[in-house]
């Protein structure tokens, strides 16, 4: 079975002509990695243009539709699940309200405390960004059988995990 080259292909066989002391096995996966997460950025950058979204509200947005009725989550638990500073959260919580894209309300548990809940006008926008972006990875995924995607799936979790650890 004949196999297509690619950039990656070119680039390594360079390096190896010019470097056979080198092992470039790790460039071979990483390089495409990095390239087909370039491509993966335009995609998730147009959904989200497309529902009038920048990254970092879709960040936030996802955040408090993944949590459930009511669409609430503290700013702590959205600093946990964004991983920005708080002084950063405060100032996205700030322009999101001013969008009318989330608001604030007073903890019932705690009169001290906000809650971050996320406005009719922030759902559809999230519920439109999230269908755009699995239309669009989808599309990038094209080219692999549901087995390939899921054996792919699992080599990268196991990589991953390996980081997050």
């Amino acid at each position: 079975m004949s196999q297509e080259s690619d950039e990656v292909d070119r680039i390594v066989g360079a390096w190896v002509r010019q470097r056979p002391d080198l092992d470039f096995s790790p460039l071979e996966v990483l390089s495409r990695v990095d390239r087909l997460s370039r491509h993966l950025d335009r995609a998730r950058k147009e959904a989200f243009r497309r529902s009038e979204l920048e990254p970092w509200e879709w960040d936030v947005l996802s955040a408090l539709r993944r949590a459930g009725e009511p669409f609430q989550l503290s700013p702590k638990q959205l600093l946990q699940q964004t991983l920005v500073s708080s002084g950063t959260m405060t100032n996205r919580i700030d322009r999101l309200v001013g969008r009318r894209l989330v608001r604030r309300e007073a903890d019932p548990a705690d009169g001290r405390s906000v809650l971050v809940t996320l406005t009719p006008d922030g759902r559809t926008r999230v519920d439109a960004a999230i269908t755009r972006l699995v239309d669009a990875e989808a599309i990038l995924l094209d080219s692999l059988s549901r087995s390939d995607r899921e054996r792919l799936a699992s080599l990268l979790r196991k990589l991953s995990l390996g980081f997050d650890a």
